[in-house]
């Protein structure tokens, strides 16, 4: 196709380019998952030092940001329903507002929002880097998997702590709800804590948990496959680190979205 052609025809062009980088998505995951799950049971046992080692990185260097959001977005949530509510006469009710929206909706969201800003773009920067400086080929060389040696640790490592991160995010959210809702809203302590409680279920921590695994996935897998197809240098791996964290945060809003719109139909 002509440079013309392509320029008044930008579309199929895209549209290949697009389906390419999911079948080369598609691939990496099944890679990962069979290193990560089969191959432990031929012989190829998993890197548990380099596991707690992005375990470290990930999750616990995530928690004083994670704390920060959570407990500001625990007393907006109060402060927010309370406004509304207060019309009705059912102020009261801010608690059990907050405490479901927060296990099922913010918690999981904006953790995984703050998580792949962070995490995402190491991933890449650091996995690129390696790829621009021939350190993963280096690694083929000495017949070790770039898949089992670098992906894999971090997948397992954000599997295990993005789920642990959201559980303190939930109960920092409603612990800012609950400093906010006793003082400046009045409500009464016993009461706030009592409708929290009520109005909390099982199903609601369950579904903000299994959002939290399926967005831990998509921000490992996104920010290593992002640097494996760096191109151009140190160049190319701004570009792709810029690439990476934006296409975690749209993934992970489409997953919520879709998931969502599940558990209300189904749940």
């Amino acid at each position: 196709m002509s440079s013309k052609a392509a320029a008044r025809y930008p579309l199929p062009g895209k549209a290949v380019l697009f389906l390419r980088h999911l079948t080369s998505m598609a691939y990496l995951i099944r890679e990962t998952l069979r290193w990560m799950i089969v191959k432990p049971f031929q012989g190829k046992p998993l890197r548990v030092r380099a596991i707690i080692t992005q375990m470290d990185e990930v999750g616990v260097k995530s928690i004083p940001i994670v704390f920060l959001v959570s407990f500001v977005i625990g007393i907006i949530l109060v402060l927010q329903t309370a406004y509304q509510l207060e019309k009705f006469g059912a102020v009261t009710f801010a608690a059990s507002l907050a405490s479901v929206a927060m296990t099922r909706e913010m918690g999981p969201l904006l953790t995984a929002i703050v998580v792949a800003g962070r995490v995402s773009a190491a991933f890449t920067a650091e996995l690129g880097t390696m790829l621009v400086t021939e350190e993963i080929m280096a690694l083929e060389v000495m017949a070790i998997a770039p898949v089992a040696y670098l992906v894999v640790p971090r997948l397992i490592a954000m599997l295990v702590m993005l789920p642990c991160l959201t559980i303190m995010a939930d109960v920092i959210g409603m612990v800012g709800g609950y400093a906010v809702g006793t003082t400046a809203v009045g409500i009464r302590s016993s009461l706030y804590i009592e409708n929290t409680f009520d109005a909390m279920l099982l199903k609601d921590i369950l579904t903000g948990l299994f959002k939290s695994v399926v967005f831990a996935a998509i921000i490992a897998m996104v920010g290593c496959y992002m640097a494996f197809v760096v191109r151009g240098g140190a160049e190319g791996v701004g570009k792709s680190t810029m690439i990476s964290v934006v296409t975690s945060l749209i993934a992970i809003i489409l997953a919520d979205a879709f998931f969502t719109t599940l558990f209300y139909l189904f749940l």
